[in-house]
């Protein structure tokens, strides 16, 4: 057994780690629906928690007019509110956050209140020069969201969406290969620390993110099922 196996009584928290577009989004999906984990990301909580109007909430939304980046201590007092409610029994799946070891020791230490620890921190792991492919080709359906990529997966009709139907798509103005690799190099930098800092607990775990997201899914899944009644 992994060395972030739980007990049955402590719902698992698990990390997804990778740059922009490895499809972390799409992976946190698939786990949410095969395991009934809840996505829990860092931009929705704070949205969420300034429209609930919560303590933390209405922090965050203070920081947030004036202009400032939400402190760590604002954005871990919401985790803990939303890790309380009943939805998050089953357990969780952190999606950009931590970014940095001081966040994940912060974390830890949160966590061991409430009895629970990161059970697992799934790497997925990215060649820079594809990766600027295939993200400078994606797209979405602005109606539903469903996403598309020029080589991997466009419509069946050109600029309709499968799911429905709408003919309206967008591409985020940043999706350009200057940018992207000016953002794969600040993620390399950021998320290297956590690469060590979840190695020394034992609980990294590393997916080969370049394969067909069904395999992607299918090595996940596997790791999932060590840490997930």
């Amino acid at each position: 057994m992994m060395d972030g196996a739980r007990t049955p009584q402590t719902p698992p928290v698990l990390i997804l780690l990778g740059p922009p577009g490895a499809g972390k989004g799409t992976q946190a999906r698939m786990l949410e629906k095969e395991f009934g984990l809840v996505q829990l990301s860092t931009g929705d909580l704070l949205r969420a928690a300034v429209a609930a109007g919560s303590d933390a909430g209405q922090a965050a939304k203070a920081v947030m007019e004036a202009g400032g980046l939400v402190s760590d201590d604002i954005v871990l007092a919401i985790l803990r509110d939303r890790l309380a409610a009943g939805d998050c029994a089953k357990g969780v799946i952190l999606d950009g956050f931590p970014r940095t070891t001081a966040q994940a020791e912060a974390l830890d230490e949160m966590l061991a209140e409430a009895g629970q620890r990161i059970n697992a921190a799934i790497l997925l792991e990215v060649d820079d020069v594809k990766m600027v492919v295939r993200i400078a080709g994606r797209f979405t359906c602005r109606a539903c969201g469903e996403g598309y990529h020029d080589t991997f997966k466009a419509p069946k009709v050109a600029d309709t969406c499968d799911c429905c139907g709408a003919q309206a798509m967008n591409r985020r103005a940043d999706d350009n290969p200057k940018t992207v690799m000016s953002r794969l190099d600040a993620y390399h930098e950021q998320t290297a620390p956590l690469i060590a800092y979840y190695t020394d607990k034992g609980v990294l775990r590393r997916v080969d993110a370049m394969q067909e997201i069904a395999a992607i899914q299918g090595a996940i899944g596997a790791l999932a099922r060590t840490v997930v009644a």
